[in-house]
C-alpha cells in the first residue's frame, strides 16, 4: 500500500511538472485515429509517386515516360504548396456556396493543439492536400506524350485554383452540393470526373498525337503498369478507408466495399474482353482494377459489400466500353485512357451510391424524406455541376497556358521524345 501510494504521488507530480500546454495537446486525440490516418495520407501520397507515375508511365512511349514522371512529381510539390499556403482555406473554412474564407491562409489559428475530430488538425490538411495532389496528377495521362512541361504547370496552378478547391468545398467543405445532400464519401466527382474532364478538354485541346490513328502506338512497359496498378490498389485502401476520418466500422465497410468492388470489375473485364476480343490481357485486368476502384469510391462508406459487387462489376463492363467505344466517338487522344476510366466509371460510380445506398439494399440509408429516385436525382445533379464546372476552368486555363508558353511541344521534339527534348534525360540508355 505504501508503495502504492508513493507511485501515485511521483506520477502526480511529474503531471504537475508538464507546461499546461503539453497536456492539452494530447487532450481529445485518439492515438489509433491519428496511426490510422497519418497512415492512410501516406497511402494516398504512394498512390501519387510512384503508383500513378509507374501506371501512366508504362502505357507512354519510352522516349516519354520520364516526362510524364516528372509532371508528376512537380505536381505533386507545387499542390502540396497551394494547398496549406490556401487550398485547406479555401476548401474547409467558412465560405459561400463555392468557396471557403482565407481565415486560415497559409494554416493560421491551427496548431499541435488544434483537432479535427479525434485527430490532429495537421493530419487532416495533409490527408485532404493528398487528395488534392492526385486529383491534379490524374489529369496529365489524357496529355502524354506532346504537352509542354510549363504548360502542365501553368494548368495545375489555375485548375487547382479554381477548379479542385470549390469542388472539395462544394461537397466536403459545406458548400452548394454538400446543402443539396449529395453523396460522396472519397471522391467520385472531386476526384474521379473532375480529372476526367479536365483531362478530355485538354486532349481535344492539344490534338492527336503525331502518327495517331496511322501507326501503332503501344504501351512500353506492361509490367510497369501492373506495378503501378497494384500499389494503385493498396493505397487506395488508404484514400478510401480513410474518407471515414478515423478507425471506426465505416472504414472497414469503405475497406472490404474497395476489395470486393475492385475484383468484380476485374472479373467483368476481363471476362468480357476475353469474350469480344478473344484474349484476356493482364492491361485488361490492371484497367479493371482500375474502374473498379473508381467506381466503389464515392459509396465506398455509403453502400452495403453485395451493393459494392454489383457496382463493381457494371463498373467494369463501364470502363471497357469507355475505353473501346466511347473513345472511338469521342475521336479524341486520351492517351492513358483517362476520361474512358475515371470519366465513364466515376459518374456510374455516383449513380449507383444513389440506389445501393438504400438501407433496403443493405446500405447506410438516407437522410429522412429523401427517396431513392430523389437521391439519384441529386447525384446526377452534383455530377453536371461538376462537369460544366472543371470543362469551363480547364478550357480557360489551357488557354492561358497555351497563350503563355504554349502548350504543345512542337513537332521535332514530339518526334525525338520529350524526355531528352524537355529533360535533357533518357530513360533506358
Amino acid at each position: 500500500m505504501a508503495m502504492s501510494k508513493l507511485f501515485q504521488c511521483v506520477y502526480l507530480l511529474l503531471i504537475a511538472s508538464f507546461p499546461a500546454s503539453v497536456l492539452a495537446s494530447e487532450e481529445g486525440i485518439d492515438k489509433a485515429d491519428n496511426a490510422f490516418m497519418m497512415i492512410c495520407t501516406a497511402l494516398v501520397l504512394f498512390m501519387i509517386v510512384p503508383g500513378i507515375a509507374l501506371f501512366y508511365g508504362g502505357l507512354l512511349r519510352s522516349k516519354n515516360v520520364l516526362s510524364l514522371m516528372a509532371q508528376t512529381m512537380v505536381i505533386l510539390a507545387l499542390v502540396s504548396v497551394i494547398w496549406v499556403v490556401y487550398g485547406y482555406s479555401l476548401s474547409f473554412s467558412e465560405g459561400n456556396d463555392f468557396f471557403g474564407g482565407f481565415s486560415q491562409f497559409m494554416l493560421k489559428g491551427i496548431s499541435i493543439e488544434s483537432l479535427s475530430a479525434t485527430i490532429p488538425q495537421f493530419v487532416h490538411v495533409a490527408f485532404q492536400g493528398a487528395f488534392a495532389c492526385l486529383t491534379v496528377a490524374l489529369v496529365v495521362g489524357a496529355l502524354g506524350e506532346r504537352v509542354k512541361f510549363s504548360a502542365v504547370l501553368i494548368f495545375a496552378f489555375i485548375w487547382t485554383t479554381f477548379a479542385y478547391i470549390p469542388m472539395a468545398h462544394m461537397v466536403w467543405g459545406g458548400g452548394l452540393l454538400a446543402q443539396d445532400g449529395a453523396l460522396d464519401f472519397a471522391g467520385g466527382t472531386v476526384v474521379h470526373i473532375n480529372s476526367a474532364v479536365a483531362g478530355l478538354v485538354g486532349a481535344y485541346l492539344l490534338g492527336k498525337r503525331i502518327g495517331f490513328g496511322k501507326e501503332a502506338i503501344k504501351p512500353h512497359n506492361l509490367p510497369m503498369v501492373f506495378m503501378g496498378t497494384a500499389i494503385l490498389f493498396i493505397g487506395w485502401l488508404g484514400f478510401n478507408s480513410g474518407s471515414a476520418g478515423s478507425a471506426n466500422s465505416i472504414a472497414a465497410l469503405a475497406f472490404i466495399n474497395t476489395v470486393v468492388a475492385t475484383s468484380g470489375a476485374v472479373l467483368s473485364w476481363v471476362f468480357a474482353e476475353w469474350i469480344f476480343r478473344n484474349k484476356p490481357s493482364l492491361l485488361g485486368a490492371c484497367s479493371g482494377c482500375l474502374a473498379g476502384l473508381v467506381g466503389v469510391t464515392p459509396g465506398a462508406g455509403a453502400v452495403g459489400v453485395a451493393g459494392a459487387l454489383i457496382i463493381g462489376l457494371i463498373s467494369g463492363i463501364a470502363g471497357l466500353w469507355g475505353v473501346v467505344i466511347l473513345k472511338r466517338w469521342l475521336k479524341v487522344d486520351d492517351v492513358c485512357d483517362v476520361f474512358g476510366v475515371h470519366g465513364v466509371c466515376g459518374i456510374v460510380g455516383c449513380l449507383l451510391t444513389g440506389v445501393f445506398a438504400s438501407a433496403a439494399l443493405g446500405g447506410m440509408g438516407y437522410v429522412e424524406g429523401v427517396t431513392m429516385m430523389k437521391q439519384v436525382g441529386i447525384q446526377a445533379f452534383s455530377i453536371i455541376v461538376c462537369v460544366i464546372w472543371t470543362a469551363v476552368i480547364a478550357y480557360l486555363a489551357f488557354l492561358i497556358a497555351d497563350k503563355t508558353t504554349g502548350l504543345r511541344a512542337d513537332m521535332e521534339q514530339e518526334r525525338e521524345g520529350l524526355d531528352i527534348t524537355h529533360h535533357g534525360e533518357s530513360a533506358y540508355n
